[in-house]
């Protein structure tokens, strides 16, 4: 939509101070928004911070003696192990994601357009479902190791080594298959915004391509690059299912069995705390990684990124490079996802597969509805009532999704409980009835947690979507006698609808495959797919869980392409890089 502007047109005679009435004269200027919008995104961010406060209490002020015993039997091995997953994960994904978007942004050779959208789909499949197909074809049981035995004459394990893909390096390569496309995708979208002249006058000086990456593009692209990378370890952080079943202790792995297997709530708490601070360590690595560095075009005009073409067995190679991640990463777990939903879809059924889907859906729903409103309250507030508590707040609001799905857990179920017992404390007192768990053990709990977790991914695309309008919209439906609420409705909310979608669709696939949260905070019997997956997983029924399996990649595949388009195309001036 073109933009109207209001700044060429100057005061006549007889107005009070100008064209406009005098609310219209300097919109940006006066900006008035009634105090409400304020006190609302307090509130919002009051919220968001609930779950930390509650850890960081009750990890102070835990009355037992568990500390002691975790410091010395459970912290040092399940911190050590949380480290180097972390580490290694990040490391593998900053090659894979760095080499993979270089070579796609500069060069072409044969499949170069396929392989862009399909670098990217690994991020559809959830990196317990890819741990489990991999056991599944590795293990001993599995078909691999039964050809080697078949093949080689071997009778027993012992006859023949193997690598256990249950293992701490089993885990790295894993999830470094499934994560590495958050590198990839940053640092395409750095590579493909980088100035063309910069590159070419790298060339002139006497550097070879790998010379202008090694020494320009790469040092351009770290900010990028730290942002992935610590987008990646957050993930790893956050994972539960897999480092379980590939036998790794992280620390999410000793909250689960100290809260659950071990009845102590209080020395999980303290175990999240520490990954509160893991969690800190990593985004302060991150903010000094990427430096205060700043770069820019300094000319609108751009040009056309000048492809350099890989002939011959070059090229075949750099497709095979290319190619190789997403065959680990998504075209193996794909197959052995679908050879197992068609052999056993029936069984699936049968094990509750249609309830675990509706609930899935409607859980992934009631998030996204309730996410978009926040999402919306707190960007259009940041944009009409932008003052010094706003923006902390609304920046404040955004960090859940730093949490590991563990350690949110923790928080939102403590201060719930708490808040059940109070109302059932004055029931029993007033009215000698107890009401029982009104919020916690319930969907509100849940869907509490999932938008905490969720609200960043959903306020990222709203308030993308508020930046491509022009204030004089604002100014233009103020003038018009407008409330900044009517305006929402009948001006932004129209316009905003493609980002609305976006996000909806976005924190819709997110709540559909989070696991640590919802198998921690969901109701007795309510199963959804993650759930449902992890549930018949765990019990060694993982063809019965295929079916669920493979519904939550075909689910995440719109957005994981959506976001590709969208990082493709973000070159002003031009298509699709």
């Amino acid at each position: 939509m073109p933009e109207a502007s209001f700044g060429s047109l100057s005061p006549g005679p007889g107005a009070a101070g100008g064209g406009f009435p005098a609310r219209g004269r300097d919109w940006r200027s006066i900006r008035f928004a009634s105090p409400a919008w304020t006190i609302s995104v307090g509130l919002v961010a009051v919220l968001m911070a609930v779950p930390i406060v509650a850890i960081v209490v009750l990890a102070l002020t835990a009355s037992d003696d568990a500390w002691p015993h975790l410091v010395r039997h459970v912290l040092p091995n399940t911190t050590l192990q949380t480290v180097l997953l972390a580490t290694g994960v990040g490391i593998i994904s900053l090659v894979i994601g760095t080499a993979t978007a270089w070579l796609i942004t500069m060069y072409r050779f044969p499949g170069r357009e396929m392989l862009d959208r399909l670098l990217v789909l690994p991020l559809a499949i959830p990196t317990y479902i890819v741990a489990y197909c991999y056991v599944e074809l590795l293990d001993y049981g599995g078909p691999v190791q039964s050809f080697v035995r078949s093949a080689g004459g071997f009778e027993t394990a012992r006859d023949y080594a193997f690598p256990d893909i249950r293992s701490l390096g089993g885990a790295i390569i894993v999830i470094s298959a499934v994560l590495y496309p958050y590198v990839y995708l940053t640092a395409r979208a750095s590579f493909v915004q980088q100035s063309v002249c910069v590159l070419e006058v790298a060339r002139t000086l006497g550097q070879t391509s790998l010379g202008a990456f090694w020494r320009v593009a790469l040092p351009l692209a770290r900010p990028a690059l730290a942002a992935g990378t610590a987008l990646v370890v957050m993930e790893t952080l956050n994972d539960l299912g897999a480092v379980q079943y590939l036998g790794v202790e992280t620390l999410s792995v000793s909250i689960y069995a100290t809260w659950l297997q071990r009845s102590n709530l209080p020395g999980a708490a303290q175990i999240a705390l520490l990954g509160l601070l893991v969690v800190v360590f990593v985004l302060f690595v991150e903010r000094l990684a990427r430096g205060d560095s700043r770069f820019h075009h300094t000319t609108g005009r751009f040009r056309a990124i000048p492809f350099q073409d890989i002939d011959g067995a070059k090229g075949y190679l750099a497709a095979a490079l290319c190619g190789l991640p997403v065959v680990l990463g998504f075209l193996v777990p794909v197959m052995v996802l679908g050879r197992h939903a068609l052999t056993h879809a029936s069984a699936a059924f049968e094990e509750g597969f249609l309830g675990a889907a509706f609930n899935s859906m409607l859980l992934a729903a009631i998030v996204a509805a309730v996410a978009i409103a926040v999402a919306l309250l707190l960007g259009y507030a940041a944009r009409i009532a932008g003052n010094r508590i706003v923006r902390p707040a609304v920046r404040m609001a955004g960090l859940g999704y730093a949490l590991p799905g563990t350690v949110l857990a923790i928080g939102v179920l403590i201060p719930f409980a708490a808040f059940d017992n109070w109302i059932d404390s004055i029931a029993r007192s007033t009215f000698g009835t107890p009401t029982g768990l009104i919020f916690s053990g319930t969907l509100v709990a849940l869907v509490f947690a999932l938008t905490v977790r969720f609200l960043t991914v959903a306020l990222g695309s709203i308030d993308s979507g508020l930046q491509r309008i022009s204030p004089n919209l604002d100014a233009a439906a103020r003038t018009l006698g407008e409330t900044p609420l009517s305006a929402l409705r009948r001006v932004h909310l129209p316009l905003l609808l493609p980002a609305i979608g976006a996000a909806g669709l976005l924190v819709f696939v997110d709540a559909m495959k989070e696991l640590p949260a919802t198998l921690l905070l969901r109701p007795f019997n309510f199963e959804t797919l993650a759930t449902h997956v992890y549930g018949l997983t765990s019990l060694e029924q993982f063809e019965h869980a295929s079916l669920g399996a493979l519904a939550i990649v075909l689910a995440g595949l719109l957005p994981v392409l959506l976001l590709h388009w969208t990082v493709a195309g973000s070159r002003p001036g031009s298509g699709s890089a």
